[in-house]
């Protein structure tokens, strides 16, 4: 089954967090991000979060999307995709509050660890996997984090995409 790699951005990192964007990327290298209204029980909000990733509480009410239909659209993806996400416990955590919202059962899709894909890669190729990794982690890492939810599942898509092609 082919990769989605995932990544969302939040509202803090404290328990009560939530999820305020979230977007993915396919082994094509097509992606979407979405900006998330915030579900009733969304209350929590962390100022400093906020000025890493730079979205507003405000924005998200005027022009973030209904948790149900961008649920929808990941749950359709999660049938022909494996998802993966580079911290898979806070991911997790904000897809579980994702799915709630949405009236879904919060364990209904499952995200495995991006190394999964890396070390699958690398082992399809000649040479030693843990070179071959830590040399894509390091190309991508000569750029710092965008800490905008596209970008940084493309950060981790483009390690990936990095490994396969050998370059």
């Amino acid at each position: 089954m082919p990769y989605l790699f995932l990544d969302f951005e939040a509202s803090s990192l404290s328990k009560q967090s939530y999820p305020v964007e979230i977007g993915w990327i396919d082994e094509s290298g097509q992606g979407e991000s979405h900006l998330l209204h915030p579900a009733p029980n969304w209350t929590e909000w962390d100022d400093e979060a906020a000025a890493v990733h730079g979205i507003s509480r405000r924005t998200l009410i005027e022009r973030g999307e209904a948790v149900e239909s961008v649920c929808a659209r990941l749950v359709d993806l999660a049938q022909t995709h494996r998802l993966l996400a580079s911290a898979p416990s806070w991911d997790g955590h904000w897809l579980s509050m994702l799915l709630r919202a949405a009236g879904r059962p919060r364990h209904l899709i499952r995200l495995e660890d991006t190394e999964v894909a890396f070390i699958e890669a690398a082992n399809a190729r000649s040479g030693d996997a843990t070179t071959l990794i830590a040399a894509a982690r390091a190309k991508a890492e000569a750029q710092p984090p965008a800490h905008r939810a596209l970008a940084d599942a493309r950060r981790e898509w483009s390690i990936w995409r990095t490994i396969v092609e050998g370059r």
